[in-house]
C-alpha cells in the first residue's frame, strides 16, 4: 500500500449504495472457521463461500451493480462484455432476469463448462481471441458498432463498488478478522473490498494474491517483472495481462502486498478444498489458499479470511488434479515389472498385489521399445495403496517372487 492518497474512483459509500442495490437479488453468501484447515496452516481460517452464487463466483454482485444503473436506451439496445468465464456468466444471467440482451466476447479456450453456461442463460456468445486482452478488443469494435454498452469486467468504478460488497459482508460475519486474502486479475473484486475493509476497520490487512504466470498487478506495484506475463495456467480468471487503471488506483491505496503462488500450488489448494472443505473451487477461487499454505508465517496467529471466488471449473481438469494429488500423496504409484512374456504371468502378478491389499488401476504392456528378453515384458501398472508406505512393502514382496520391480517417477 502506498502512504500517498491517490485519486481511487470509488468510495465506501458506493458500496454500501451497491449493497443496497444488489440486496436480495443476489445471495449473502456464508463465512464458515474451517477447524481443519486452522489447524494445518497454524492460522484461523474463514472461508466465504462466494461459490454459493447462482453462478457459483462472485462476479454477480459486480455485475448486477452496473446493470441496475443502465438508462432504459441502453437496457434496450443491449449490452456487451468480454470475459474468461464468471462475468460472462453472471451479466448474462442478470441480463436475462433483467430482460437486457447480452453479448458475451470469450476467449476461445475458456473451459467448456463456462461457455456452455454462458448460453444457457440467453446471451450470444463470441469466442475471439487466446488472452482476455484479445478478446476485450473485440468486444470494443462489436459495441462500437453496434451501440451496446460496455460491462467492464473490473475496470468499471460500478463493478468495483458491487464486488466490494463480499469485504461489507464478511466484516459483518466475521468482524475480528486480521486479514483478507483475495485473489487478483484485473482487480476489480481486490479494489472493492479493499476500499470498505479500510474504512470499516482501519487496521486490517488486505492482501491480494495472483498466478506467477500472470503478475501485472504485482509488477505495476513494484516496478519489477516477477516472471514473463505468458503461458497457461489453470487459474485462468485472474490471466490478465493489464490490470485497470481505476482498480490499480484502489489498489495502490489500500492494499497492503500482493503475492504470487505457482501453478503446483494452486493444483493442491483444489485438492485441500475438495478433500478437507468437501467443495468444488476453480483455479481462481483457490489461490488465497495457496498463499496462506505457502506463506504460512506470514499467516500465523492471525484471524484469515479466505475469498474462495468461484467454482466453475471443468471436471476433466478436476479429475485430473484428483489423480495427480494422489499420486503426489504417494497414495497411487506406477510400478514397472519384468515378466515372463507366458499365459498366467499376469494373473500371478495380480494375484500378489491383490492379497497385499493394494488395488490395480491400470495395466499397460510393451514388448518393442524395451531391452529385456524377447521372452519377457515389461509391465507398466499403476497402483492405489492404503499409504505412502506400503509402496516398498509391496515392492519388497514382488521382488521375493523374483520379479524385477522399479519405481517409476
Amino acid at each position: 500500500m502506498t502512504s500517498a492518497q491517490s485519486t481511487a474512483t470509488v468510495t465506501p459509500g458506493d458500496i454500501q449504495s451497491a449493497a443496497a442495490n444488489i440486496a436480495g437479488l443476489v445471495r449473502k453468501t456464508s463465512c464458515q472457521h474451517s477447524m481443519t484447515l486452522s489447524a494445518i496452516l497454524g492460522a484461523e481460517i474463514y472461508i466465504k463461500f462466494e461459490s454459493e452464487q447462482f453462478t457459483a463466483a462472485f462476479k454477480e454482485r459486480g455485475a448486477l451493480n452496473k446493470l441496475l444503473s443502465l438508462t432504459s436506451e441502453q437496457k434496450r439496445l443491449g449490452v456487451i462484455a468480454m470475459s474468461a468465464g464468471n462475468h460472462a456468466k453472471a451479466v448474462a444471467w442478470h441480463a436475462q432476469k433483467l430482460n437486457i440482451p447480452a453479448t458475451i466476447v470469450m476467449p476461445r479456450h475458456t473451459p467448456n463448462v463456462k461457455v456452455e453456461d454462458t448460453r444457457r442463460f440467453g446471451a450470444t456468445v463470441v469466442l475471439e481471441g487466446v488472452r482476455l486482452d484479445e478478446a476485450a478488443e473485440h468486444a470494443k469494435r462489436l459495441a462500437s458498432e453496434c451501440g451496446l454498452t460496455m460491462i467492464h469486467p473490473y475496470d468499471d468504478p460500478m463493478v468495483i463498488a458491487g464486488q466490494g460488497t463480499v469485504a461489507l459482508e464478511m466484516l459483518e460475519q466475521v468482524p475480528e478478522l486480521d486479514v483478507l486474502v483475495v485473489p487478483v486479475g484485473g482487480g476489480g473484486l481486490i479494489a472493492g473490498m479493499a476500499c470498505i475493509a479500510k474504512s470499516i476497520k482501519p487496521g486490517i490487512e488486505v492482501i491480494g494474491v495472483q498466478c506467477s504466470q500472470y503478475p501485472a498487478v504485482k509488477n505495476r506495484l513494484s516496478g519489477q517483472a516477477h516472471s514473463p506475463v505468458a503461458g497457461v495456467t489453470i487459474a485462468e480468471g485472474i490471466a490478465v495481462k493489464t490490470p485497470g487503471e481505476n482498480t490499480l488506483k484502489c489498489i495502490e491505496q489500500w492494499v497492503d502486498e500482493i503475492l504470487l503462488v505457482s501453478e503446483e500450488e494452486i493444483d493442491e489448494a483444489i485438492y485441500l478444498y475438495l478433500n478437507i472443505e468437501k467443495t468444488v473451487a476453480e483455479g481462481a477461487g483457490a489461490v488465497a489458499l495457496a498463499a496462506v499454505r505457502a506463506e504460512r508465517e506470514r499467516f500465523a496467529g492471525k484471524k484469515v479470511g479466505l475469498v474462495l471466488s468461484g467454482a466453475n471449473i471443468d471436471a476433466r481438469t478436476l479429475s485430473t488434479i484428483l489423480m495427480r494429488n494422489l499420486a503426489r500423496s504417494g497414495l497411487i504409484v506406477q510400478l514397472q515389472i519384468a515378466s515372463n512374456d507366458t499365459p498366467g504371468a499376469l494373473a500371478d502378478i495380480a494375484g500378489h498385489i491383490g492379497r497385499f491389499g493394494a488395488n490395480i488401476l491400470e495395466v499397460s504392456h510393451q514388448r518393442t521399445f524395451t531391452r529385456v528378453c524377447i521372452r519377457e515384458t515389461l509391465l507398466n501398472v499403476m497402483i492405489e495403496v492404503k499409504d505412502r508406505h506400503d509402496t516398498a512393502k509391496l515392492i519388497d514382496v514382488l521382488r521375493k517372487a523374483n520379479y524385477s520391480v522399479e519405481l517409476l517417477p
